[in-house]
């Protein structure tokens, strides 16, 4: 949970609702000394061979598991991820380093071809210094997946990271900073939204990376295209998780509850919509009800509780009005619906039923621990109901039949899908999405080339 002043930000423990920490913002003199120390350090990082880039890589790894327990409790004291999970985000980035550190000096290696009586060769050059703006929900992870394949190509990353989980930043930022990288090679940045912008049109940066709404999207995307330099754009979605007549009933449950529930249901490519078959409908439903049912709520530094409190009391207040214009539009409601008594900002894990494409659940980006079912008459209508949504990130198919679930996916508008389980991100793939989920790649190869100036040499061949 966050407050703001012009001057600063507090943070509040959306455990609790008690007063963390305040931050001042950073001066406008400041934001300029982080920005050029930043392109001072590009021009010396892009000639740093691709060997000692891994090694700040698997540096960069090592120290992320030596601080593991300092970052995951951080994680859990401001935006209230269930801790067993806060720990598997800094094991996951720290995998990403080496996985990047393993794989990456391939995928950064020279490409030579011939083209008649020319030699050609692709090289994969640095464009300079990226700002990354970073949301709260995946602390660490966000900003990993993106500064680690952008450092390993030769660039310099500034992070404007989340009001609400500045400590986290900041300890990101000692922790990289810790293990020898170069000054301004890694950077953050504290600043207001005019400063932002100022960083985004500023010449000396070369591009941009987001992860969050779509109205902010909208407003950095026009800002960078403005200033003609590169961004990506990671805008959320309302995934939908279909669940066919053919489907292992108890297997398809078990992943839809994670896929949901998981860190209190604030995921972006977490499923959202359940649309399932008719005939299966009522067995699915009673099944996934029990389930959640089960699921414990409470103290997220507990090991034993799955679902903690919402990131920020606006959040929860935010979910509860699209939690009750639902019901209103005549959807049932199973389970939940509804703030919890105390401290903290606890939500009642909730169920929806007979939820129809008018209604807000089935339209809007639902960020909390509330699902959303929906009934197909047959496949090709469960498709048509996946895609009627302005978002197009991630979806899941479950069936007996991968053939058809195969042929299913390649007729879902979305950037990834999950045949029999439920959507997540891995390093060896790219995460991304379509419609107005955003733009661009991240992970994989793909998203190491979103900020490479992919340079072609041509050299004829003498006679």
């Amino acid at each position: 949970m966050i407050t703001a002043t012009s001057n600063e930000s507090k943070t509040i423990s959306p455990i609790s609702g008690e007063a963390i920490a305040s931050y001042p913002f950073d001066s406008k003199e400041q934001v300029e000394r982080v920005v050029q120390q930043s392109f001072e350090a590009s021009q010396q990082w892009k000639n740093t061979s691709v060997a000692d880039r891994v090694d700040a890589l698997v540096a960069i790894g090592q120290a992320l598991r030596e601080n593991s327990e300092e970052l995951a409790q951080m994680m859990t004291l401001e935006m209230g991820k269930p801790i067993g999970q806060a720990r598997g985000e800094v094991t996951k980035s720290a995998n990403l380093c080496d996985w990047y550190a393993t794989h990456g000096p391939d995928m950064l290696a020279t490409r030579p071809t011939l083209v008649e009586n020319q030699q050609a060769v692709q090289e994969f050059r640095p464009l300079g210094v990226l700002l990354g703006i970073m949301p709260w929900n995946f602390p660490l992870w966000q900003v990993m997946r993106g500064a680690v394949p952008m450092m390993l190509s030769g660039n310099t990353y500034i992070l404007k990271h989340a009001p609400n989980i500045m400590g986290c930043a900041y300890m990101i930022e000692r922790i990289l900073n810790s293990t020898g990288l170069p000054q301004g090679v890694f950077s953050l940045i504290h600043a207001t939204n005019d400063r932002v912008s100022d960083v985004i049109a500023d010449d000396r940066v070369a591009g941009v990376a987001f992860t969050g709404s779509v109205g902010a999207g909208k407003t950095i995307g026009s800002q960078a295209g403005a200033a003609l330099k590169k961004s990506i754009l990671e805008l959320g979605g309302s995934d939908p998780f279909i669940v066919l007549a053919d489907a292992n009933m108890d297997e398809a449950v078990k992943a839809a509850v994670a896929g949901r529930y998981q860190n209190n249901g604030q995921v972006c490519a977490a499923a959202k919509r359940f649309i399932v078959e008719a005939s299966v409908a009522e067995e699915f439903t009673q099944k996934f009800v029990a389930a959640v049912k089960a699921l414990t709520i409470g103290d997220p530094r507990k090991d034993e509780n799955y679902i903690g409190p919402m990131a920020r009391f606006d959040l929860r207040d935010e979910l509860h009005d699209q939690v009750q214009r639902t019901i209103q539009q005549g959807a049932t409601l199973l389970l939940g619906g509804d703030k919890m008594d105390g401290s903290g900002n606890y939500y009642q894990p909730t169920v929806l039923a007979d939820v129809t494409p008018e209604m807000t659940a089935f339209r809007e980006e639902m960020f909390g621990p509330v699902a959303a079912i929906s009934v197909a008459n047959d496949a090709e209508h469960a498709c048509r109901l996946a895609n009627d949504s302005d978002f197009g990130l991630c979806a899941t198919i479950y069936s007996g039949d991968e053939n058809r679930a195969q042929h299913m996916a390649a007729q879902l508008e979305c950037g990834g899908v999950f045949i029999n389980g439920y959507c997540g991100s891995d390093p060896r793939v790219t995460f991304g999405g379509v419609k107005k989920s955003g733009y661009g790649r991240e992970l994989s190869d793909f998203g190491l080339y979103e900020f490479c100036n992919v340079q072609t040499v041509w050299k004829n061949r003498q006679s």
